[in-house]
């Protein structure tokens, strides 16, 4: 069974792009557009890995991440941070908020299955 990847981003077209990038790699993709309901699906299935926008309406990704790292449950499944408004030292500010890894957008196709891989252990 393939992994399942809960890709949490308000965007459409990132969202698009990210789901043809990784069901070409094999990976399930499940989506959320608010932070509500990424909460939803990690408490109605096992998530292998979560790809976090930054910019959330409501509840940021920030917010979202801490959250998860919180509960026992969800506590260590990885989370890469996905931003457009990558500054100095915001790279630093998602790992030190639980985040285990960052992509900036727009995002790198050839990049992307390739940390998600490293992040899974495939």
């Amino acid at each position: 069974m393939p992994p399942k990847i809960l890709v949490v981003e308000d965007n459409d077209r990132n969202r698009r792009l990210i789901r043809i990038v990784l069901k070409a790699k094999g990976y399930e993709v499940i989506e959320a557009v608010t932070a509500e309901e990424a909460i939803i699906q990690l408490n109605s299935e096992p998530i292998a890995l979560i790809l976090m926008d930054i910019q959330l309406p409501k509840m940021n990704g920030l917010e979202l991440t801490q959250k998860i790292k919180e509960n026992p449950d969800t506590k260590d499944i990885p989370i890469i941070a996905l931003t457009a408004y990558a500054m100095k030292g915001d790279k630093e500010k998602f790992l030190n908020s639980g985040c285990d890894g960052y992509i900036g957008k727009p995002i790198d196709t050839q990049e992307l299955p390739k940390i998600v891989a490293k992040l899974l252990g495939d």
